[in-house]
């Protein structure tokens, strides 16, 4: 009974504090009103309720009470929280915007010097980026809203929303400037890739016949295919206008292939009884 009593004081105590804040929590006032009623019950005795019901009445309005206390507590920090990524996901949109205009220069670059192939998927990302971007920063004015009127729910949900559709677009951006970056080190050297793969599969040929005088055929086969398919990758770099990224997405398909069947040899070892 007392245990109720102090946690009602306690919770309407924390209230009062957060409201001379300026904040209002009316859902957490509506849960503590709703409580009032079970108290006048609690006041009313055993005598007239039964033992065991005022016993659980008592345990369920303290419980329920000490939860408003606790979020009552927490909301000037949740406040703070949800002003603080308004602020940096605006500031991150800002950002982006002037990173998308970007993104046309490395394009035409592209254009110039590789062949469509190696840059056709990527001619949606400038508009893509501004809408992105736009979406982002209508739904950013939708959470100051839903902020301003205290409704937490929605503006960390809208929040959430938004850092979705910025990530996104932060990996669309930069994927455009990785390309070239990408495109240009192949142009120049593509041995470094070659020799890169080769020496994956070597690495896991070695492996496939560590303590065998033979490689299993489940290990050797695909191993053979990944030295076939090596070789027409870079068969393909021959010609005026070599598709570099083909050439690219091929050696780093070899490599996740190879190491798929070195992930299986050690899996088989590791299991295997000693």
């Amino acid at each position: 009974m007392e245990r109720a009593r102090q946690g009602l004081l306690a919770a309407s105590n924390a209230l009062d504090a957060v409201r001379q804040s300026g904040l209002k929590a009316d859902d957490l006032a509506a849960r503590l009103a709703a409580l009032g009623p079970e108290l006048t019950k609690l006041n009313q005795g055993a005598g007239a309720h039964g033992v065991p019901q005022t016993v659980e009445r008592a345990e369920r309005v303290a419980r329920e009470a000490e939860a408003v206390r606790v979020e009552a507590e927490r909301l000037p920090e949740k406040a703070a929280e949800i002003d603080h990524r308004l602020v940096s996901l605006r500031t991150r949109a800002q950002a982006l915007t002037t990173r998308a205009g970007q993104v046309e220069p490395v394009l035409s670059e592209l254009r110039r010097r590789f062949s469509a192939a190696c840059w056709q998927d990527l001619q949606q990302v400038p508009d893509q980026a501004t809408e992105n971007v736009r979406q982002a920063e209508l739904k950013l004015t939708e959470a100051r809203a839903a902020r301003d009127a205290q409704r937490w729910p929605d503006a960390t949900a809208l929040l959430s929303t938004v850092r979705a559709l910025l990530n996104a677009t932060d990996e669309s951006v930069s994927a455009a400037g990785d390309r070239l970056r990408r495109l240009n080190a192949v142009q120049k050297d593509p041995q470094q890739e070659i020799d890169r793969t080769r020496f994956a599969i070597r690495d896991a040929q070695r492996l496939a016949m560590t303590g065998r005088n033979t490689p299993d055929p489940r290990h050797a086969r695909p191993l053979d295919e990944a030295v076939a398919r090596l070789e027409r990758a870079i068969g393909t770099l021959e010609g005026r206008h070599p598709d570099y990224w083909h050439f690219l997405t091929e050696t780093e398909a070899v490599r996740q292939a190879v190491a798929r069947v070195v992930a299986q040899i050690r899996d088989e070892r590791g299991a295997a009884p000693h």
